[in-house]
């Protein structure tokens, strides 16, 4: 499976298209994401963004609840809502028409245009593509029990990413479960599926249905 951003992204639906661009595969991007946010935040156009607080800008179309927290440094893009008791502990670049809801927690992430992770959701240390879609209940797990260092498993290849936490990298128009556990270092290909209730480990090929462990089909 080719696991290069530009195989897993549409970078056009993303204020981070360019910063992506410079990465051959997506992790190699997690560690900048603070800086790309404090770079990009005081460049936004002041009539559409506000920065409601230090380093947390904020478009002015977007909905963002009273019991939400935002921390510093991140941006929520145009017509996104930010439900009820939402966390976003920070560095997190949020784009366009996305749904982070009711006690879902963000921490080092990007999230595409159009994604959607609506209920009780864990993202952190993670990419999620265009128009992804987080089931309830499902969570990125970023750090590995025995804490050594992530190794993406890519059938019988392994990568070395050199990071101790490192969630999962959704393509785009992912569709994960509810309920759902992407361990540490797991790539999801563009446009498959994660039944409910899987632990996924390692890279997901595109166009495919995931039914559990070993057993993952075709899309027609």
């Amino acid at each position: 499976m080719d696991l290069t951003i530009t195989a897993l992204l549409d970078l056009s639906h993303t204020l981070a298209g360019d910063y992506l661009a410079q990465f051959q595969y997506p992790w190699e991007a997690l560690d900048g994401i603070k800086e790309l946010i404090l770079r990009l935040g005081p460049a936004l156009d002041p009539a559409e963004y506000e920065e409601r607080s230090p380093h947390v800008w904020v478009h002015k179309t977007a909905s963002v609840a009273p019991t939400a927290f935002l921390g510093a440094p991140c941006v929520i893009g145009p017509e996104t809502e930010v439900r009820h008791c939402a966390f976003i502990r920070g560095s997190a670049l949020v784009g366009a028409g996305c749904v982070v809801g009711n006690s879902v927690e963000l921490k080092n992430v990007i999230l595409f245009d159009g994604v959607q992770t609506p209920h009780y959701n864990y993202v952190g240390d993670s990419i999620l593509g265009f128009k992804s879609h987080m089931g309830a209940g499902s969570i990125t797990s970023n750090v590995k029990s025995d804490k050594t260092l992530v190794v993406v498993r890519n059938g019988e290849e392994r990568l070395e990413t050199g990071r101790k936490k490192f969630g999962a990298i959704l393509g785009d128009h992912v569709e994960v479960g509810c309920n759902s556990v992407l361990n540490p270092g797991t790539i999801i290909g563009r446009a498959s599926r994660v039944y409910p209730l899987s632990s996924v480990r390692g890279a997901v090929p595109p166009d495919s249905i995931f039914k559990g462990p070993g057993t993952v089909v075709h899309q027609d």
